[in-house]
């Protein structure tokens, strides 16, 4: 994402090929109806009306919609650094706490009144947003006002302990949440379906099934989603890192694999992925 903020409200149906992704901005998203398996990081959520999710910028998911079923949602990505001089000035660096202590954060509001006003507030960002010339300073401010009432809201539905989702849940996402907790833990050593159901004392057909059927993905696919995410961190947050180290570091089992696979996944090499980030960086702190 270029810009340092990003708005969809009451978007339906959901992308071809999305694959398990991260991004360096936070995410406020809202579920407002359909049905919806979330997975993030290592943990899954079936979705209900109401229900809201905190992301920062290391928490991979991604959502798991059947066929032809509706998937209504609003989702707001943020740079913090955009945010931070409005925040410091008020005093209200403490709205950032839930995606900075956390990597990802769950909330189940039972579309409560204030959910009702957060999905309000998200609707006049997504339509100030729209109008908006990126020029105009006045109404770049007007944004930075609305997103902190978003925030503020978030941060009042947060702070209620019952909402969060209860600690049961069905075996099948138990075992699914432990194999997507075992791939993060060791991504970047050499992974295959058998050293995992080994490692987890599960059959092998077992693991390829109940990670399928849980997220809609394959246990492949999220070991190099993890390793893709790690790398793109890696890039950014060790600028000088040679890109041998990075895809070492990353559990690729070379760096021309690692390039290979970068370019498909992200459209750029992972020199150019670097460069533009870094770009990206540099100007959000002269703002």
């Amino acid at each position: 994402m270029d810009e340092p903020l990003l708005v969809n409200y009451r978007i339906q149906g959901v992308w071809e090929n999305i694959d398990f992704h991260s991004h360096r901005e936070y995410e406020v998203f809202l579920f407002h109806s359909g049905t919806c398996r979330y997975l993030i990081h290592n943990q899954i959520y079936d979705l209900e009306p109401g229900d809201v999710l905190l992301m920062d910028g290391l928490a991979l998911h991604k959502p798991n919609v059947p066929p032809n079923s509706p998937y209504v949602r609003s989702h707001v990505h943020f740079s913090p650094q955009w945010l931070k001089g409005m925040l410091q000035a008020v005093g209200a660096e403490y709205l950032l706490d839930l995606f900075e202590k956390h990597h990802h954060y769950f909330i189940r509001t039972k579309e409560n009144e204030e959910f009702k006003h957060l999905v309000e507030v998200t609707g006049q960002l997504a339509e100030l947003k729209r109008k908006a010339d990126p020029a105009d300073r006045t109404a770049e401010v007007e944004m930075k006002a609305l997103l902190l009432q978003v925030l503020a809201s978030v941060h009042r539905l947060g702070r209620v302990e019952s909402n969060n989702l209860p600690t049961h849940k069905a075996e099948k996402a138990e075992h699914a949440e432990n194999i997507a907790k075992y791939i993060q833990e060791n991504f970047m050593e050499k992974l295959t379906i058998d050293s995992i159901a080994e490692a987890l004392s599960i059959s092998k057909s077992y693991v390829s099934h109940v990670f399928k059927e849980m997220t809609g993905f394959t246990v492949m696919e999220y070991v190099m989603s993890s390793r893709l995410t790690q790398a793109k961190y890696l890039l950014e947050a060790e600028p000088d890192k040679p890109l041998k180290d990075i895809a070492c570091e990353s559990g690729f089992e070379s760096v021309s694999h690692f390039s290979r696979y970068f370019k498909s996944k992200v459209g750029v090499t992972a020199k150019e992925y670097r460069r533009q980030r870094l770009k990206i960086y540099g100007e959000e702190n002269e703002l």
